[in-house]
């Protein structure tokens, strides 16, 4: 018998939820979806991007990593060890080059104030030879430590401050 381990059941419960606001509600649309496995070093990745339907310039990324230290320890039962995942939540938007730093300034205010405590690193990029006039701001949260299963009843509210953060970011820099 299959037992789905902590990765696969957060997984699950993480795609639930969004597709069922993508396809139930119309509130997001799911813009896109990685469900990877490194074979170099056994680990798993799994990703999930959406956006709000009616803003789709503003986009969120959760991201759900387990190591091969985290996957075997929780097959073989190590005593000892909690395996878990680690979870990353990332919004991407656009940002005038010009006005670069007043956005990241917001960006990190808006962030910290919905999700406080939660380290967050900002990255600026661009593809060189096209749109000098702009950057690519990826924000990341960073949450310290692993969850488990015994964070499950808080995937509906990592989820609604996600659609929150996308919202503050929607009024504040494309207005």
């Amino acid at each position: 018998m299959f037992d789905p381990t902590i990765f696969d059941n957060l997984k699950v419960a993480f795609e639930n939820q969004l597709y069922d606001l993508d396809n139930l509600d119309g509130t997001i649309r799911i813009t896109g979806r990685t469900d990877r496995v490194e074979m170099s070093v056994m680990s798993r990745e799994f990703a999930i991007c959406f956006a709000l339907a009616e803003e789709p310039d503003i986009s969120a990324e959760i991201r759900l990593e387990a190591t091969v230290a985290d996957l075997s320890a929780e097959i073989l039962e190590l005593k000892g060890e909690r395996p878990g995942c680690l979870l990353r939540i990332c919004f991407g938007i656009e940002v005038s080059r010009t006005e670069a730093e007043q956005a990241c300034v917001q960006i990190d205010q808006i962030l910290q104030e919905i999700w406080p405590g939660v380290p967050l690193v900002q990255t600026l990029s661009r593809i060189y030879g096209r749109d000098r006039d702009s950057y690519r701001n990826e924000a990341e949260l960073r949450f310290e430590r692993k969850i488990d299963e015994d964070q499950m009843e808080d995937i509906p509210e990592l989820i609604s401050h996600s659609m929150r953060s996308l919202e503050e970011l929607k009024s504040q820099l494309l207005s």
